[in-house]
């Protein structure tokens, strides 16, 4: 969905985690209330289709024109065990009419389909949020599956929350007793009951979702009939009901964003169109080598759509298999990318270090989850950074480059095939999980708006012997990036030696040579400090003593940390690394210029040890590896506790 805004940018005012003031006016019998914000989450099996309700609930609030923020949350294991804890999959949205940065710290309304999911999420809830349980699976049975003795619909223990019994699965079978559909196939169709309750309640359009299911059921017309009919009940049952007295209205967001023509985009959409982008704006073909691993894969099916840009994916028996075909990509004169996660990472690093001696362009997109080994397949963490900055044997510098919002991977992608192309190696774009999966609002670049990438390779000799003989030497290096020519297999006289073996300097022979391998290793080392990064820019307004240094994804939470804390009268300043290897040349200087530095992380504490190591600087660590985001308001307790110690 796409929707065009023509208000110029306002300043964020620093409330996105602020609850503000309702207004109510009355319409009819029932009344709306116009917030500036809500978080509601959905909550169920995880054969409920909780993502794909809050992902239409998503589309329609981005056609909207709300800000927006989300968080889908699933357990690893293709089916759970139905109605268990470890099987609760959870979709969580932050939408509003102003700037906003996460998506959120605690639900507002929380939709949960079953006492698993009720029991999973409640924690989450502030006193007085809204709570929609699906009566009909509050079985005995199913209570004391997740330790309910007594029934919490009953026992007093939700009388903090405004709870909304609804008997979904028989509304919705009700709905569709005209259809032909067996019960447990109308059943299946409780999501979007609730969907359309909670469109109501927050006056969504319902176009979209009901065009929507008509292209998703379009072999299967009366499937798409029925969902769309129990679509349309839930609607209607908010709008007759007693017990939904007051539905609510967030107005578009329109004077936060700059104009233009925007869409609701997934990080690994973002990413994987900024690819398609870096092979046009580069004039090569994209090829993409890669073996299905969560949560990348999304990035092999999205590319695969679209051969018309030239754009060739090869899903690979194996990880080492699919950054071997990227790395004769890349050899053969494409833009060459292999996707994974950290598993994948330490399969395919002996390859990436002869990407590294082959002094080739290649991208490893690495998105993050946690780990160690399988570790936790649907959960985010920042844990690779150590990985992809020394994971190979020898030396083998490789530049790293990590995106902050999922919109943000679309930029991020053509830097590092930026650095790739310009400087002739491996990169690594380090995103994850959250961003991965979450999902933002994207202004959609214009063409005049993307850098040129173009590329020249070598057409012919390059180097005259003493005897006046013109040869091409593999290795000869451009003064100014230190990268060495790029020669497309098969142009005449430029045939050369290559391999994982150390090369000679100039003309690429195998060599032992001790002198050369020092000067070889010093120079590919150089070759990546010398790359060309911006300066790292602080957020400082009032002169503070503490800052606050992040990277990748950790910088939502952060930002809406530090609004909350200014917006209190508190002084502390920003920075946010994009460039990991090599570090901006000014970071050391602006590291001097602060007491304190808190570096939250969600590792043990990674980037926090190269700044100690290389800037000598007592950078102080926060640290989550609990398979979540941080929240804004656990990142301003650190950071005032800083400030004040």
């Amino acid at each position: 969905m796409t929707s065009q805004v023509s208000s110029p940018a306002e300043q964020a005012d620093g409330t996105d985690e602020t609850v503000v003031g309702a207004q109510r006016k009355p319409v009819g019998a029932k009344d709306v209330r116009r917030l500036d914000r809500v978080i509601i989450r959905f909550a169920g099996d995880s054969g409920d289709g909780m993502q794909l309700t809050g992902d239409r609930f998503t589309s329609e609030t981005a056609s909207f024109g709300n800000d927006l923020s989300t968080l889908p949350n699933f357990p690893a294991e293709i089916r759970a065990p139905a109605g268990t804890l470890p099987g609760v999959s959870s979709f969580q949205l932050h939408f509003a009419d102003h700037d906003i940065l996460t998506p959120g710290d605690a639900p507002n309304v929380l939709v949960a389909m079953n006492p698993a999911a009720l029991k999973a999420n409640v924690g989450d809830l502030p006193r007085g949020a809204e709570i929609i349980v699906n009566t009909d699976e509050f079985t005995k049975r199913a209570m004391q599956k997740v330790g309910y003795a007594t029934s919490p619909l009953e026992d007093g223990s939700l009388d903090g929350y405004r709870l909304h019994p609804v008997p979904l699965t028989t509304l919705t079978v009700e709905a569709l007793t005209e259809f032909d559909l067996s019960r447990k196939e109308a059943e299946r169709s409780k999501n979007m009951f609730a969907l359309g309750l909670l469109s109501w309640m927050y006056h969504r359009p319902t176009e979209g979702t009901e065009k929507f299911l008509k292209s998703k059921f379009a072999k299967k017309p009366a499937i798409a009939a029925a969902n769309i009919a129990a679509y349309r009940a839930g609607w209607n049952f908010g709008e007759t009901t007693e017990d939904f007295a007051v539905s609510y209205e967030v107005a578009p967001a329109a004077t936060a964003f700059p104009p233009g023509t925007y869409r609701n985009i997934s990080g690994n959409l973002s990413l994987a169109y900024g690819l398609i982008a870096a092979s046009r704006q580069a004039d090569l073909p994209l090829f993409l080598g890669s073996y299905p691993i969560t949560p990348a894969s999304d990035i092999l099916h999205e590319l695969s759509r679209h051969k018309n840009f030239g754009v060739r994916t090869f899903q690979a028996e194996d990880e080492i298999a699919g950054i071997g075909a990227a790395l004769g990509a890349a050899f053969g004169g494409s833009l060459a990318v292999t996707t994974t996660s950290g598993p994948g990472v330490a399969l395919k690093s002996e390859t990436i270090g002869l990407a590294v001696s082959l002094e080739l362009p290649l991208l490893v997109v690495d998105i993050q989850r946690g780990g160690p080994s399988t570790g936790l397949p649907t959960k985010t963490e920042q844990a690779d950074l150590l990985q992809a900055m020394y994971g190979r044997n020898g030396e083998a510098p490789v530049p790293v480059v990590a995106p902050r919002t999922p919109a943000d991977c679309f930029d991020a992608a053509l830097e590092a095939a930026r650095i790739a192309l310009t400087y002739r190696t491996p990169v690594f774009l380090l995103s994850d999980g959250y961003l991965a999966n979450g999902s933002e609002p994207w202004r959609i670049p214009e063409p005049d708006e993307l850098p040129d990438l173009a590329v020249r390779f070598a057409q012919g000799p390059n180097h005259t012997l003493d005897d006046g003989t013109e040869v091409f030497w593999p290795y000869k290096r451009d003064p100014h990036t230190l990268a060495r020519p790029w020669a497309v297999p098969g142009t005449p006289g430029l045939e050369h030696r290559i391999g994982g073996i150390e090369k000679q300097d100039g003309t690429g022979n195998i060599s032992y040579d001790p002198a050369n391998h020092d000067f070889m290793v010093r120079t590919r080392q150089a070759k990546v400090d010398g790359i060309d990064v911006p300066d790292l820019e602080v957020d400082d307004p009032d002169g503070a003593r503490t800052l606050v240094l992040g990277w990748g994804s950790t910088y939502g939470p952060i930002t809406a940390a530090v609004r909350r804390l200014r917006t209190a009268g508190e002084e502390i300043a920003q920075a946010h690394l994009r460039h990991l290897n090599p570090f901006p040349a000014n970071l050391g200087a602006v590291l001097a210029r602060f007491d304190k530095v808190v570096v939250p992380e969600m590792n043990l504490g990674q980037l926090a040890t190269l700044i100690r190591a290389k800037y000598l600087v007592d950078a102080q660590s926060y640290n989550q590896v609990n398979g979540m985001p941080f929240k804004a308001e656990q990142l301003a307790t650190v950071l005032k506790e800083a400030i004040d110690g």
